[in-house]
């Protein structure tokens, strides 16, 4: 299903009707949700299929919802209709008790392959993902010490009040005991973020140094003016195989040093398939001699999870770097034409891997974040 056809799965005025059938067209993955167990302590109503379409009932119900503008709409009932993904592959039995921990995140990550393969822009798909990946924040966060840092750090990439709309379609979509306090809770949630100025829109910090110096800190007012000592730039690039980083880097930075891990992998004669510890630690130290010198350049390669990330961004920034991620994408044909077309072929399964963990970087990683999609 592409784009255009999703617009068909979203309910619309006069009958608001939920047409689960067409949902699971869109989306194949939902048919894994039938017979996925749950805990009854929190999920009475049984599988995490019977779960997802209460929610998305309540979600079409309410009054708040049909008033939103026709896209956001659209993009709060994606994630309503996506929130738990992430719950079949991530449930098993702890100590006598059915959890799926961790399916917030594996959620976003397949909410993300399933938007991306059907053409949505990245923007709403972000979102959509975003949403999904805090869907459960709301229910604990007042109680969560580290709650403000949590909140900015969600404010990021969510809409807080968008999120609290989809919280409270999961919460009133379940048959449980603690419901009133699950809602409560979301209530109180709304109220901090109101107070705290992210309600509807990012934290703002006094600079993006600020910015950056807080979400590495643990101690950190985020109100605080931090002295921006960065001498120089350091441009992390990220995205799948194929996606046209190359390509980005001779239009715009043509010129700069560039520490390639595909380069060091070829000079190395290490495939992509083999163990990339050498690869790396090669890498890093090309990357050592741009920083004593306090030299602009470009560390090029996927840098498709945060862990991964972080390794190289908090190497830069010890230098005292300032640091910019640029992460490149393709609509997903064209980077699969892209990569068969490479004098250097990815395998498949190395996509694949990678896919599994992908996240795309936020204003909580650098200084400054760019999303570029190639035509």
């Amino acid at each position: 299903m592409n784009v255009t056809d999703l617009a068909e799965l979203i309910p619309t005025a006069p009958g608001w009707l939920l047409e689960w059938d067409l949902c699971i067209r869109g989306f194949p993955v939902l048919i894994d949700l039938r017979g996925c167990v749950q805990e009854p302590a929190y999920h009475g109503e049984g599988d995490v299929e019977t779960h997802t379409r209460m929610v998305c009932k309540s979600l079409i119900e309410s009054a708040s919802w049909r008033m939103l503008d026709p896209n956001t709409r659209r993009t709060v009932f994606l994630a309503a209709l996506l929130h738990d993904i992430g719950k079949p592959s991530k449930t098993r039995i702890e100590n006598g008790r059915i959890t799926s921990r961790g399916h917030s995140r594996k959620g976003e990550i397949a909410a993300r392959i399933a938007l991306w393969e059907a053409g949505v822009a990245i923007s709403e798909r972000e979102q959509v993902a975003a949403l999904i990946k805090h869907h459960q924040a709301p229910f604990f966060l007042v109680d969560k010490p580290g709650s403000q840092r949590l909140l900015f750090e969600i404010s990021q990439s969510a809409r807080c009040d968008h999120l609290a709309a989809v919280s409270i379609a999961d919460a009133t979509g379940r048959v449980c005991s603690d419901k009133q306090r699950l809602l409560d809770n979301i209530g109180l949630f709304v109220e901090y973020a109101k107070d705290q100025g992210c309600l509807a829109e990012p934290k703002q910090f006094p600079s993006d140094q600020s910015r950056f110096e807080y979400f590495r800190a643990t101690d950190r007012s985020p109100d605080y003016k931090a002295y921006d000592a960065t001498r120089f730039e350091v441009v992390l690039m990220s995205g799948l195989p194929g996606a046209g980083k190359d390509t980005w880097i001779a239009e715009n930075l043509a010129g700069w040093p560039v520490v390639s891990l595909d380069r060091v992998r070829e000079r190395m004669k290490i495939s992509a398939q083999e163990p990339q510890g050498r690869v790396v630690s090669a890498a890093r130290e090309l990357a050592r001699q741009h920083l004593r010198r306090q030299e602009p350049f470009i560390w090029n390669a996927t840098n498709l999870s945060r862990q991964i990330r972080e390794a190289a961004i908090g190497l830069f920034a010890d230098y005292g770097a300032r640091i910019r991620i640029v992460y490149i994408e393709s609509p997903a044909d064209k980077l699969y034409k892209r990569n068969r077309d490479r004098r250097a072929v990815v395998p498949g399964s190395v996509i694949s891997r990678l896919l599994n963990r992908w996240e795309v970087p936020d204003l909580t990683e650098a200084h400054r974040v760019d999303w570029v999609v190639m035509s």
